[in-house]
């Protein structure tokens, strides 16, 4: 340090414990401000470019670009948030590791076709994961003109979050769930077009969608709790759904033509989603697809709906909610 008290370029950067051409590029991007200049107009830094200088190598070795650097030192509060935006990308880098991780022990646990299958499927996915093709899938099949705020609600609880931690169980679940709402051929699929649910009665979907949502709470709680959906409460909320939808009552004859209609549809496409979403959802908490299959049984059993003719089709199209 000079008589005036302060260093020179070559100086700083010895104090500093970095190269003279680190300082000049700092310096000369404005990050690190200058005290003055020397007779030959040479910079002269001071204490606070010493300080300076060592916030920026802090923030450079947490991987934040130069840029980010610049914003971060730019203004009061902006080192907030570049710090929340980086984290935020670590987290996502993270999740992207951990789904690389469990995809690798996947395939190295697979052997022959096994293993061609799966390298197809985790080729068709990003890592990690997007739910995007599962999101059109449902809007596709959802009754046109569902307001937004239901559409929202249905997709919440049909559309499964990936795992922040996968095991590759679950890679090779998503992968398959992903290769199913993507095939083309599902436009052939008469049972995912949307349609009243039986035929020649008036049909309010917002209606229906409405009320299920509290039945499906309701048979949730009991199902929680260790108990079939059966009697009351759940499953008698779920036939008066279907019944306000429709413009009518609730009887014996309609629950028993209700019944029939779920036991009928031909869903073998839904049961498949269930299956897969099954181990991508909250282990405690009971899938759409599972409540709308026990109050299917409580409203078969309930009917008395003779179950000899549903033995050929497994109620497979009652695990799927309302198309």
């Amino acid at each position: 340090m000079q008589s005036d008290g302060l260093w020179s370029i070559g100086e700083l950067a010895e104090r500093a414990r970095v190269t003279v051409k680190t300082v000049r590029f700092y310096s000369d991007r404005g990050l690190l401000p200058e005290a003055g200049r020397s007779g030959g107009g040479h910079r002269r830094y001071g204490p606070e470019a010493l300080e300076r200088l060592r916030v920026i190598r802090s923030l450079r070795s947490l991987d934040l670009a130069v840029p980010e650097v610049e914003r971060a030192l730019d203004r009061d509060g902006a080192l907030e948030q570049v710090l929340g935006e980086r984290l935020r990308g670590v987290e996502r880098e993270l999740a992207a590791l951990r789904w690389r991780e469990a995809a690798l022990r996947l395939l190295a646990d697979s052997s022959g076709d096994e293993r061609e299958e799966r390298l197809l499927l985790l080729g068709a996915l990003t890592l990690p994961p997007d739910m995007d093709a599962v999101i059109r899938f449902w809007r596709r099949v959802l009754p046109v003109r569902l307001p937004a705020r239901l559409v929202s609600g249905v997709l919440d609880a049909v559309v499964p979050a990936p795992p922040q931690a996968p095991v590759p169980e679950q890679v090779l679940a998503l992968g398959r769930l992903h290769a199913l709402v993507s095939d083309p051929r599902l436009d052939r699929v008469p049972s995912l077009r949307p349609r009243p649910p039986l035929a020649g009665e008036t049909y309010r979907p917002t209606v229906l969608y409405e009320a299920l949502d509290e039945a499906y709470g309701l048979a949730g709680a009991q199902v929680r709790g260790g108990r079939p959906p059966e009697g009351g409460g759940a499953l008698d909320c779920f036939v008066a759904a279907y019944a306000a939808a429709l413009g009518t009552r609730d009887s014996p004859d309609f629950r028993r033509r209700l019944a029939e209609l779920l036991a009928r549809e031909d869903g073998p496409v839904m049961a498949r989603y269930w299956k897969l979403a099954a181990p991508l959802l909250p282990a405690d908490e009971p899938g759409l697809g599972l409540l709308h299959h026990r109050l299917f049984l409580a409203l078969r059993a309930d009917s008395a709906v003779d179950s000899a003719p549903h033995r050929a089709q497994p109620v497979r199209s009652s695990l799927s909610p309302p198309l």
